[in-house]
């Protein structure tokens, strides 16, 4: 082929190893992956990639394999600022003496920018492209995450109390509407309603909750059956465990992004399936604070769509989803008795086709496939950590580590280069999460 038949293109990523996650338990040795526009032109063999393509920068990593870039189904990334202060309790003594009384005295658009600009850097030196997110001032966070070039849904609070953000029902729904006009067209920030669980929502909210999701066409992203103590309430409350009640409400649908699920009976794993309902499982933080076990293998057996989060980081306490996704594959086995259960493709699948699915972004990223985003994260996998490589995504999900991620693209732009984050002064980004701690430390509980 001649030089003037070539095509052009404005990256080429050369890998030892391609995992492309879709088609399902693919590992594709010595391939190179075409971006042009921000978007996956190709997925070839490396040595027909230098034959086919006139790449403006071509980015070579033998040692590499190349996976999607994970997707964090579930965060709450301006609490990165709270990461250790109210360790090894239990989650309502957690939640209510402690967490919500410090960021009554400290949330505001400050507060959400910084965290979540400190966020946005550990996460991309994790292999994190796109964050589903739930915390107040939603605006702030999307202009953040816009900023910085990354790929985020941004829930839109509702709450039966006053916070920072709203200080009534209407108001809370007011802001979400313009929150949600302001960024519906954006392509690398959209949104979510974003009700805060069972037990802090009433019917008349929820049901503006399912009416405004349906108009809208925007999911519903909610901590659900996170605790016994929850499901209890419910009971004792509405005469009905918490699904049960949403299933009346008509939230328990293809919309609902439904976060934790530690406590499900069979009955409810079919109704899962049958409506169509995605769950994001939080192993570190369900662990943590011992909030129970979400059954992952029976929900992927069944046929739901299954992803996986890190929470905040005052309860995990990081944004690491290499970690996540160890944690997640290895509890499914013990809680299925079944070593077989949940394996590394499948926990990979999970982290990343399985999350971009959840939140509705699965026809942008969460595989390498032509016509998706070029979002990619690669590995170093020469590592002695990682050596010998016998099976690829065994050692990406068993071994490694979020230190060997050497690279991240977002829509085809370099966010991390060889462990450096161009664009961030890190050094500043740490003395500012230091001056928090000094203003937290002397908040008086």
């Amino acid at each position: 082929m001649s030089e003037g038949q070539r095509e052009t293109c404005d990256l080429l990523i050369e890998a030892g190893f391609v995992v492309p996650v879709e088609p399902h338990g693919v590992v594709l040795e010595d391939h190179a992956v075409a971006v042009r526009d921000g978007a996956i032109v190709a997925v070839l063999p490396r040595a027909e990639a230098g034959a086919r393509f006139d790449a403006a920068e071509t980015v070579s990593r033998p040692d590499g394999a190349l996976v999607p870039g994970f997707v964090n189904s579930h965060a709450h990334n301006p609490m990165t600022l709270l990461r250790g202060v109210a360790d090894d309790l239990p989650l309502k003594v957690w939640l209510q003496q402690h967490i919500w009384p410090i960021e009554g005295a400290v949330i505001g658009p400050d507060f959400v920018a910084d965290g979540v600009t400190l966020a946005i850097a550990e996460m991309l030196r994790g292999g994190t492209t796109c964050v589903n997110e739930n915390y107040f001032f939603p605006d702030v966070q999307a202009a953040v995450y816009k900023r910085h070039g990354f790929r985020a849904r941004v829930g839109l609070p509702v709450i039966d109390f006053p916070t920072a953000w709203a200080k009534n029902d209407d108001e809370y729904f007011d802001k979400a509407g313009e929150v949600h006009d302001q960024w519906r067209d954006d392509p690398l920030v959209a949104t979510a309603f974003a009700p805060h669980a069972p037990y802090t929502v009433n019917d008349a909210n929820f049901e503006r909750v399912r009416m405004l999701s349906d108009q809208l066409d925007v999911p519903v992203h909610l901590h659900l059956h996170e605790t016994a103590q929850e499901v209890q309430q419910s009971q004792d409350k509405h005469g009905q465990r918490p699904i049960a009640r949403l299933d009346r409400l008509g939230l328990f649908n293809d919309r609902l992004i439904a976060v934790h699920m530690t406590q499900l009976t069979d009955a409810e794993v079919h109704l899962c399936v049958e409506r169509g309902v995605s769950v994001v499982h939080c192993p570190e933080s369900n662990l943590k604070l011992a909030s129970g076990f979400c059954p992952a293998c029976a929900l992927e057996r069944a046929g739901v769509n299954l992803a996986i989060g890190t929470d905040g980081c005052a309860s995990n306490n990081d944004l690491d989803m290499v970690g996540e996704t160890r944690t997640a594959a290895i509890l499914a086995k013990a809680v299925a008795e079944d070593a077989a259960a949940f394996d590394a493709f499948t926990a990979l699948r999970a982290a990343t086709l399985g999350g971009a699915k959840a939140i509705g972004f699965d026809h942008l990223v969460g595989s390498i496939e032509p016509g998706k985003q070029a979002d990619l994260a690669c590995f170093d996998l020469s590592a002695l950590e990682t050596q010998p490589l016998h099976h690829v995504v065994s050692q990406l999900v068993y071994a490694a580590g979020r230190h060997q991620v050497s690279d991240v693209w977002i829509a085809g732009r370099h966010k991390l280069r060889e462990r450096e984050l161009p664009g961030m002064d890190v050094d500043a980004i740490v003395a500012n999460a230091r001056q928090w701690r000094t203003r937290i430390a002397a908040i008086s509980l």
